[in-house]
């Protein structure tokens, strides 16, 4: 499996790019470092990334009630990466549909 899973494409994602033009989010795999990341996103889109940011997200525990009693279960843990690009560069995630 590659070092980016998906792009991150949210409400909440797509305010930020609007506002600072030149942010993106993406899923990346837990084990890849901010150099393999930069090399990944300017490999995949043919852009020259400025700065990576990283957070990683533990898995939170969930539980629902059913006619057979209480299921407890946990959401994957993940890693998220929020990548600047140059001024003036984009990336349209959208072209290919």
């Amino acid at each position: 499996m590659g070092i980016i899973i998906k792009p991150i494409v949210t409400e909440k994602q797509t305010a930020i790019t609007e506002k600072m033009a030149n942010r993106y989010g993406f899923r990346v795999s837990p084990d890849a470092n901010k150099l393999e990341i930069k090399k990944a996103i300017e490999d995949m889109y043919n852009v020259t990334v400025v700065d990576v940011n990283t957070i990683n997200y533990a898995g939170k525990l969930k539980s629902r009630y059913t006619k057979s009693g209480v299921i407890n279960g946990k959401q994957a843990s993940f890693k998220k990466a929020i990548v600047t690009l140059k001024e003036g560069e984009t990336i349209d995630f959208f072209s290919n549909i």
